[in-house]
């Protein structure tokens, strides 16, 4: 049980992120803000983006995922990506990494999938059904579960109230397909591209354990052979219209082509699968 010490030291540390698909035209964004900061003026709130495409779930896990880690111990983030929003789907909150206290992270919103990849990374997880309706906003709608349910649940955490007392721990929350590539007899990887960026990148699921070192290697995506890895988008050696792979800042392997979109010169899309070749692999 927090003490009256905790509970102001949690409150003046507070760090709560926002990840939405609100966009930023609309009140929604600062109704959640609004509500936050009534619970806990002392919060520092962070927009991480409100521009995850409409309803779209695994855009938001994999944002989620990429710079969740970049936050202190201790922040809670709150993503509303919601279709199902007034359905029958699950509010939860996940408690991520340690459970004594350090280097740890908290996750407010709904049970779609949305957290997947937040469950495939850290190995201890603990999710709870936030049913505790004294730390919601009185009548919630149930068309904005972000301002009614999510927004205030954050602000309850960020004020040292324990995760549990939301709600009961459950097992059987939703997940997205995982995120590891899966091997063949022949020894092939197949892996899926995961996210498109701004630029037309094409994020793939293979991180540096599937392709270690500098060895030989192919990539194959939309009957189109990559067999060429550099260091940096620009490259004196290669050539300007050159489709390549490189190591993106979140860890995994991408597809590009310098000042240009490689997605739009594959036809790529979220989802294609991707084939990796390699003698580690063989």
């Amino acid at each position: 049980m927090s003490t009256d010490s905790d509970v102001s030291t949690a409150s003046r540390a507070a760090v709560i992120t926002l990840l939405t698909d609100f966009g930023t035209a609309d009140y929604f964004v600062g109704a959640m803000k609004g509500v936050i900061l009534t619970i806990n003026r002392s919060a520092t709130i962070v927009d991480i983006t409100h521009e995850i495409p409409p309803q779209d779930i695994e855009s938001g896990a994999f944002t989620l995922l990429t710079c969740y880690r970049d936050f202190p111990d201790g922040t809670i983030h709150v993503a509303v990506v919601d279709p199902g929003v007034g359905s029958s789907r699950r509010a939860i909150v996940v408690r991520a990494g340690s459970q004594n206290g350090i280097d740890f992270h908290c996750f407010v919103g709904p049970d779609n999938g949305l957290f997947s990849y937040i469950y495939d990374r850290e190995p201890a997880c603990e999710v709870f059904h936030a049913t505790a309706a004294e730390y919601f906003r009185p009548s919630p709608s149930s068309t904005f579960h972000g301002r009614d349910v999510f927004a205030p649940a954050a602000a309850a955490l960020s004020k040292g109230i324990d995760p549990q007392a939301l709600g009961a721990r459950i097992t059987d929350y939703v997940r997205l397909p995982p995120l590891s590539p899966t091997a063949d007899d022949t020894g092939q990887l197949h892996g899926r591209i995961i996210h498109i960026d701004h630029f037309g990148n094409c994020i793939t699921n293979f991180t540096q354990a599937d392709l270690p070192g500098s060895q030989p290697f192919k990539l194959t995506v939309n009957g189109r052979v990559i067999e060429t890895l550099r260091d940096f988008f620009t490259d004196e050696h290669g050539s300007p219209e050159e489709i390549f792979a490189i190591w993106g800042s979140a860890g995994f392997l991408e597809i590009a082509i310098n000042r240009a979109s490689a997605a739009k010169l594959l036809r790529a899309h979220r989802g294609d699968p991707v084939i990796l070749e390699s003698p580690a692999n063989g």
